[in-house]
């Protein structure tokens, strides 16, 4: 080769086989990793090249399109619009009755009935146009009674449940979610030193240091109206039997057991009225078998709730006209709220509730109207799929073709 001829460049096979030669010298040269764990010498290589690794894991990447896409629309809708359906007709079937009788303690007459049919919200299958509704109140040694006389048209039940509702009582705020000790409810006897600056403040020792039992503002708030049971008037006076019994759920029963204070060692909460600020004359409550005080104690999430004060599981109550006597003691005008008494059945999908259904039939509907109009406006104006042309927030200058790439600007850019 003369010394002016030019070297001549090397296929490329001649190069693949350099650089598997230079890439095995690098191999062999390359010394193990080594790492000490537990006081073991152990070697590590370079990493094993598995399919299931992340360099060389398989992507799943799937492409929407309208016909993969559409048909989910519709899919999700003609299950979801039944489902709801159904949820509707089973809440429909449930038959209930509520009673507000938030001042019947001063509104309502004590010598006559007055009518409160603007306070009475009833749903049943049968027309409650005839049905009668009115309240009365009167003095007892006990405190002020309300008379509630009310209508059912029809058979409710078996089973039937009794709640009381309150509004606008907010049981979530966090000082009273805290306010109470775990293990006085579980039956031990806690010191005053230790419940006093606990979890039960600020109604953990009363002036003289004696702890409450129960302590904490959540027992001393428990909902003390006495609601007897519903007597149906007739020639026979018929009481309709309703029991505590099975209100409370098991794992609030577990957590509450017989206390191991003496009479002497404790004092009522404040409000806990009837026992005139001592245990000593009529002795310590047994906790355990309070379960109205159970069902108190499960604080509700929202300042509207329910919760059950009786129940009836055999035995269905007859259509008639009933009263129910109930000793009013809570107050609720104090804080712009209200209390109601509320008798109902229930389906397999629970209690009164339409907004499962409505939030199915909902979904479902829009589903189907999404679907369609989607449908029509791929039908109307197809896109194509892979169209570079939607790449771009400029599209004034693209080029006409869908097959722009980023060459055509780099030319552009050098002329």
């Amino acid at each position: 080769m003369s010394p002016t001829e030019e070297p001549r460049p090397e296929s490329i096979d001649e190069q693949e086989r350099a650089r598997a030669a230079e890439g095995d010298k690098k191999t062999k040269s390359r010394k193990p990793a080594i790492s000490f764990v537990s006081g073991c010498r152990v070697t590590r290589g370079p990493p094993s090249d598995l399919p299931k690794t992340d360099q060389n894991a398989v992507p799943n990447r799937p492409i929407l399109t309208p016909k993969s896409v559409l048909p989910l629309f519709f899919i999700v809708g003609i299950v979801f619009a039944p489902i709801g359906g159904v949820l509707l007709w089973a809440n429909s079937q449930i038959q209930e009755i509520v009673i507000d009788y938030s001042r019947c303690s001063t509104d309502a007459p004590v010598t006559t009935r007055a009518d409160i049919s603007d306070k009475v919200s009833a749903t049943f299958k049968s027309s409650t146009a005839n049905s009668k509704y009115y309240w009365q109140r009167s003095q007892t040694e006990n405190g002020t009674m309300c008379s509630l006389f009310f209508t059912i048209p029809e058979a409710m039940g078996p089973p039937v449940y009794m709640y009381y509702r309150l509004t606008n009582f907010y049981q979530n705020h966090r000082r009273y979610v805290q306010s109470l000790d775990l293990d006085q409810l579980k039956g031990k006897a806690v010191s005053s030193d230790t419940i006093k600056g606990g979890t039960c403040s600020p109604l953990d020792v009363n002036s003289a240091g004696i702890p409450y039992y129960p302590c904490g503002l959540i027992a001393n708030s428990v909902f003390n109206d006495t609601i007897n049971t519903p007597v149906r008037l007739a020639e026979n006076n018929h009481t309709y039997v309703m029991t505590k019994q099975g209100i409370a759920w098991n794992s609030d029963k577990e957590l509450v057991k017989k206390t191991e204070y003496k009479p002497g060692e404790v004092v009522p909460p404040p409000n806990w009225s009837s026992y005139n600020g001592t245990y000593e004359k009529t002795g310590i409550p047994n906790l355990q078998e309070d379960q109205d005080l159970m069902v108190w104690m499960r604080t509700a999430g929202l300042p509207n709730f329910s919760k059950m004060s009786r129940r009836n599981d055999t035995t269905a109550m007859e259509a008639g006209d009933y009263r129910l006597d109930i000793i009013d003691r809570f107050p609720v005008t104090e804080y712009d709220g209200t209390k109601s008494i509320l008798i109902s059945t229930r389906t397999v999908m629970g209690g009164k509730n339409p907004f499962m259904g409505i939030a199915y039939v909902v979904v479902g509907g829009v589903c189907v109207l999404l679907g369609a109009l989607f449908t029509v406006a791929y039908l109307i104006r197809p896109r194509k799929l892979g169209d570079h042309t939607y790449l771009t927030w400029d599209a004034t200058n693209q080029p006409a073709s869908a097959v722009a790439s980023g060459r055509d600007d780099r030319m552009r850019a050098n002329a």
